[in-house]
């Protein structure tokens, strides 16, 4: 959505990435509400994530206020952007790689070790999210599946994204009180969502999963190395 909004609409990269970010909360908060009506969000996980994506989110927003929204925070936040649309590629062509990985320390990793890591995984998704709006979904549905690879998919994905909910919700906070939002676009974008997500699932019944994969790897990896150059 980011380097869609950047160039079809022009838009500045804080204004594209505060005004995705609020479109993330908004749609990932129903999408909460219909895992949390089938108990497919492991509440757990989510709390132990947000106690490291929150106050990382805080102090990058302000970060970000005290330095300004200046021409060399602008050129970080592409640099971001495009290192997190890359990793997060390569989080889609992994995932299979991480799930046995994740199986094989599972053995070795105690509970403790796991909310520490867990807690770490969070501020790494704070940053990232905070300065490019990405790495909520994909990068976030990845690390939860490397830390914790016998939860069953759909628990992993509402898990996922009720974390995302509340991530992106913060951050798109910060991002809007430092006027970093588009509200006009992010209301069309909301509407325009609604036909699109009705397509996608049509589509994504049809397409195999590695195909699915592989054309999303190759969208992303397109989009990460254009911001970059």
């Amino acid at each position: 959505m980011t380097p869609l909004l950047m160039g079809v609409f022009n838009l500045s990269a804080p204004v594209a990435i505060g005004t995705d970010l609020w479109f993330a909360a908004i749609t990932k908060i129903n999408g909460t509400l219909a895992h949390h009506r089938q108990s497919q969000v492991d509440y757990g996980i989510v709390a132990w994530m947000l106690m490291g994506s929150i106050p990382a989110t805080v102090i990058t927003i302000m970060l970000m206020r005290h330095t300004g929204m200046t021409k060399g925070v602008s050129q970080l936040m592409m640099q971001v952007l495009g290192v997190a649309l890359l990793m997060t590629a390569a989080a889609v062509a992994c995932r299979p790689f991480c799930h046995t990985l994740g199986l094989k320390l599972d053995a070795l990793l105690t509970t403790s070790h796991k909310r520490a890591l867990t807690v770490v995984a969070g501020l790494l998704l704070g940053v990232l999210v905070s300065l490019s709006s990405i790495g909520a979904g994909a990068i976030g549905a990845t690390l939860t599946l490397f830390l914790y690879p016998r939860l069953p998919i759909q628990r992993l994905i509402g898990t996922d994204i009720a974390h995302a909910a509340v991530l992106t919700l913060v951050a798109g906070l910060g991002h809007a009180a430092l006027g970093n939002v588009n509200w006009l676009l992010l209301a069309s974008l909301l509407v325009g969502s609604l036909p699109g997500i009705w397509l996608g699932a049509q589509l994504i019944k049809s397409l195999p999963e590695k195909v699915t994969r592989g054309l999303l790897c190759v969208s992303l990896l397109t989009a990460g190395l254009r911001v970059i150059h």
